[in-house]
């Protein structure tokens, strides 16, 4: 080992994030004192960003496996089949500190991040989602934030080349000082043809491909895996800096190596950089890593093998080659620009090697270095059951139509226009239903085959009652794409809390991972990959819990895809699903009423499972005209999306005696969609709706340019879209 190295102290273990007994750990496994290089290595492994030391022993009851599962948890990348001799494989990472330091870089190196975990496995990525959260509009940081966090969402996927096509944007001020950057991937590959990490055979050679190693990104996983406090700016070395047009040409190299045959083994440096990349690819093959960082290709002189690896540079990628290929391999990535170095190889020892300078500077055993991480059993506290508020309960400050008109225009429910016309999101020529609907439309090559996609979560509800709000998280997923006419068939999820040493956080984290399996499991909705994030804290502040669910579905014939908008006038306009006008948790009692109170909403999900095949099978059929989903704002607020989508108005009939108006129009009961129906179909849908016991009601009539809600004024719907478009550019441009 080099003498040149610091001396390892208590302060310097606690400055990797280290606690004393997690030392303790280290020494006792390696047998002596670790090197410096040595202790970063354990400092990347050991930390809850790479290790999921909190979240392990929860996740194991997620569920992963369905016949069209390919593969689960575990690689890069979740994949599934989808037929025809191909596979969907797709994931989704948050970035979320470094966005918070770095907005642009931060967002734009989270969407190059979970791009290359998607094209490592042999996929093409033919669409990106994600998920931002964002502080209170009135916080000083936070237009700054959502700025630059959109443009750097937005300069990677543009740049890169791939469409941008749906997700959420909210704000609260639980994120105020710890913004949340959720990106989703999706590629499409042949269902035979995917890569894994795990290493095969002795001496092969282990190549460096793509761009060049500097300082960035230095304990950028680390830095995940801590609350951010008092001189959070200064972590701005942290964050990584991302060049999307090496990650498209690192992209066709990759895919055309992989063509080539000269893969045996293939992992994106990603969190902790080259080390995490070969302890895992040796580890998952019971295999010994040899490295020479001598070769490692470096952009900047003089970087010690430290920093070399824990380096978080971007477009970086680490595989085990065939050495009969290896000519071959590196002409392809020459001929790409990229550079191609071989820089260890395989041995059978089971130990991680690092050589720098002729010392060896690191000599560990290798899978320890991942299975050995702590682990641990945190107490939690679900915490108290929040009350039923009878609908009665709540008295309306305003009148319904004045609710609405407040509604539509608030900034969880305003039009996010202003952010997804910076993404291009008709690259490729395949995008079917835009940004703004209920789940994307891509089509899977020519067709007719399309997969459907979202992102969707409600953290208010998962914080008032961890358990219904990760079923529901899981539930309104399944149902946007449903709504669209896709059978829906796995998710990804991004698990964002605050810190897990508090017994009630973890009791959130507990929570909702209950409620997200049972619904998975009830659902057919099987778990393929994700990415847990803890430690979303600023001085002692969590986050609201946001369970992201990135849903996959997938149609047979994109060309029998529904949208939201009402069509043409004279069409009737049916409710399904039950309404008892559930008001607690709703955003009609926080932008209106003032209040975050009461229990949210349940979730029958045996109802959820039959209403979405019944709608489903509606639109398969080619019955209804249009379909959306029921979800933040209620019925009213749906109707008014589905209204200004394309300038069709609406006359509504009254809400039915037993429930008061304002609860009718704004509760967020579950499992419902609005349809509507030609009149020469009605009859007909309420008698499949009989057969199969699935409550349907008849709302009103579509036409005119108004929506007419009985015993209020009429709403023109243009005055309507202009609320609703309005919020978001004013506040963006500094008006409001």
């Amino acid at each position: 080992m080099s003498r040149n190295e610091p001396r390892i102290t208590p302060e310097l273990v606690a400055e990797h994030g280290l606690k004393p007994d997690e030392y303790k750990r280290i020494l006792d496994l390696i047998g002596r004192e670790p090197s410096f290089t040595e202790l970063g290595i354990f400092s990347a492994m050991w930390n809850e960003h790479c290790s999921y030391k909190s979240s392990r022993v929860h996740l194991r009851g997620l569920p992963t496996k369905a016949p069209w599962v390919i593969q689960g948890p575990g690689e890069n990348a979740g994949v599934i089949d989808i037929g025809d001799g191909l596979a969907v494989v797709f994931k989704m990472e948050s970035h979320n500190h470094p966005s918070y330091i770095e907005p642009y870089q931060g967002a734009a190196t989270g969407v190059g991040g979970i791009l290359r975990d998607v094209f490592t496995m042999g996929a093409r990525p033919i669409a990106c989602l994600n998920a931002l959260s964002f502080g209170d509009p009135k916080h000083p940081k936070t237009r700054h934030l959502v700025s630059g966090v959109v443009a750097g969402v937005g300069g990677y996927g543009n740049s890169f080349g791939v469409p941008t096509v749906g997700g959420q944007v909210r704000f609260h001020t639980r994120y105020d000082g710890n913004n949340l950057v959720n990106a989703m991937a999706v590629g499409l590959a042949d269902s035979d043809k995917i890569f894994y990490a795990a290493a095969s055979g002795v001496g092969m050679p282990i190549v460096y491909l793509g761009s060049k190693t500097g300082r960035d990104g230095i304990h950028g996983a680390s830095m995940a895996s801590a609350e951010f406090g008092e001189g959070a700016e200064e972590k701005r070395p942290t964050v990584q800096v991302g060049d999307p047009f090496s990650e498209k040409l690192l992209l066709e190299a990759c895919l055309e190596i992989m063509a080539k045959d000269c893969v045996i083994a293939i992992q994106d440096m990603g969190a902790a950089g080259l080390t995490c990349s070969a302890v895992e690819m040796g580890a998952k093959g019971d295999l010994g890593v040899t490295l020479e960082l001598d070769k490692v290709p470096c952009r900047e002189a003089g970087m010690t093998a430290y920093e070399m690896m824990l380096s978080e540079s971007q477009e970086r990628m680490l595989m085990v080659l065939k050495p009969e290929k290896e000519k071959e391999a590196e002409a392809i990535f020459r001929k790409w620009g990229l550079d191609f170095a071989i820089v260890g190889e395989t041995t059978p020892t089971k130990r991680f090697i690092v050589k720098h300078g002729g010392a060896v500077m690191v000599d560990l055993p290798i899978k320890e270095l991942g299975d050995e991480a702590p682990m641990y059993k945190r107490p939690f506290d679900e915490g108290k059951k929040r009350p039923v508020l009878k609908a009665e309960s709540i008295k309306p400050p305003m009148g319904v139509a004045d609710a609405l008109e407040k509604l539509i225009g608030s900034p969880d429910l305003c039009s996010k226009r202003w952010v997804w016309e910076q993404y291009d999101h008709v690259i490729l020529g395949n995008t079917v239903q835009r940004p703004g609907g209920d789940a994307a439309v891509v089509r899977v090559n020519d067709g007719p085959k399309a997969l459907a996609l979202t992102a969707d979560v409600t953290p208010r509800y998962c914080e008032a009652d961890p358990f219904e709000g990760g079923k529901q998280a899981v539930a309104e997923a399944w149902r946007n794409l449903t709504a669209v006419g896709a059978r829906p068939l796995a998710l990804t999820d991004n698990l964002n809390f605050g810190n897990p040493e508090r017994p009630e956080i973890m009791g959130q984290f507990v929570g909702c991972v209950r409620g997200i399996s049972e619904a998975c499991k009830r659902l057919d909705f099987p778990v393929v990959s994700g990415n847990v994030s803890l430690y979303n804290e600023t001085n002692g502040r969590a986050i609201l819990p946001t369970p992201t669910i990135g849903g996959v579905g997938v149609l047979d014939d994109f060309t029998k895809s529904a949208t939201l908008a009402f069509k043409a006038p004279g069409e009737t306009i049916l409710l399904i699903g039950e309404t008892q006008g559930w008001l607690g948790q709703s955003l009609y009692l926080r932008e209106v009423c003032g209040k975050e109170e009461g229990a949210p909403p349940p979730v029958d999900l045996d109802e959820e499972r039959e209403n979405g095949n019944f709608v489903r099978g509606l639109v398969k059929d080619g019955i209804v005209t249009a379909a959306h989903d029921l979800s933040d704002g209620g019925l009213l607020v749906a109707l008014a999306e589905m209204a200004m989508a394309q300038g069709v108005g609406a006359t509504l009939d009254p809400a039915p005696g037993d429930i008061p108006d304002h609860a009718h129009w704004f509760g967020e009961d579950q499992a419902r969609y609005v349809v509507t129906v030609p009149a020469v179909h009605v009859d007909a849908v309420l008698a499949r709706a009989q057969t199969m016991s699935v409550p349907v009601w008849r709302l009103g009539i579509t036409g005119g340019d108004s929506l007419a809600i009985p015993n209020e004024r009429p709403i023109a719907v243009a005055a309507l879209r202009e609320r609703f478009e309005n919020w978001l550019p004013a506040y963006m441009a500094g008006e409001i």
